[in-house]
């Protein structure tokens, strides 16, 4: 009996673990719940990382009232500088650069405040107006919503 050589395509190997650091992935989880985010995606080489909720629509009755939080008032804040898209929000050049503008920076109309990262395009967030930046509500490398309060400027 002749022997026939298989010439198929060969099985698949098995999975190899890529050795996920599970407490990144947690810590992920954490940012998106705490800053309401839907999903939140890093990479670093080639390794990416995406974590994505979904909201349940909320069950509201009838006779319920809706209370205004604090968070609401703050936006409200003449002079609240708002990111203008979504991305990672860098408050330096590099890691190893100063921020371009710290509380009590008095800046220009234009001066730029930040960069927002979107595609792996840096994108320049300046001034719209001259004062005194009297608070930052943004931290170096974290991400950002469209319309999120960055700096105050008064």
């Amino acid at each position: 009996m002749k022997k026939m050589k298989y010439t198929g395509p060969k099985p698949a190997a098995p999975a190899q673990d890529v050795g996920v650091d599970t407490e990144l992935v947690e810590a992920l989880a954490k940012i998106a719940t705490r800053l309401g985010l839907s999903e939140i995606e890093i990479a670093h080489g080639d390794m990416k990382i995406r974590i994505a909720r979904q909201f349940a629509p909320a069950h509201v009755p009838a006779t319920a009232t809706v209370a205004v939080e604090p968070v609401a008032a703050e936006i409200e804040i003449a002079g609240v500088v708002k990111s203008p898209m979504v991305g990672t929000a860098y408050r330096r050049a590099s890691p190893e650069s100063a921020p371009f503008v710290e509380i009590g920076s008095v800046v220009k109309a234009g001066d730029k405040l930040l960069l927002v990262e979107a595609m792996k395009t840096f994108n320049e967030i300046v001034a719209p107006r001259a004062g005194s930046v009297t608070r930052i509500l943004v931290e170096d490398g974290s991400p950002v919503e469209y319309g999120q309060p960055l700096f105050v400027i008064e």
